[in-house]
């Protein structure tokens, strides 16, 4: 059975893999080799994760009592590249 944190987790890892897939191969590949196919692959389920990311954060500050840093923290991990792994690593991998 899937707790909230287990989906959380499963969304943070799935949103950090295809940002990673999406700056460094789709996006090369779509200005190196003009062809923007895979960026449109990508693109929709990257956003999709990213939005659920997102969500299931605010959704969860409550649970975990993140303070405003710890919540600003989780929130531009989001934007970083590899910086949902740090947030598993820090702050969710211990409260599962």
């Amino acid at each position: 059975m899937l707790s909230f944190i287990n989906i959380f987790r499963l969304v943070a890892f799935l949103e950090g893999i295809s940002y990673i897939l999406l700056l460094f191969i789709a996006t090369p590949i779509k200005y190196l080799l003009d062809d923007p196919q895979y960026v449109k692959l990508l693109g929709m389920p990257h956003g999709l994760l990213f939005v659920a990311y997102i969500a299931f954060a605010f959704m969860l500050k409550k649970d975990f009592n993140w303070d405003t840093k710890q919540f600003t923290t989780v929130l531009i991990a989001s934007i970083i590249p590899f910086g949902t792994f740090y947030i598993d690593r820090k702050y969710l991998k211990r409260l599962n």
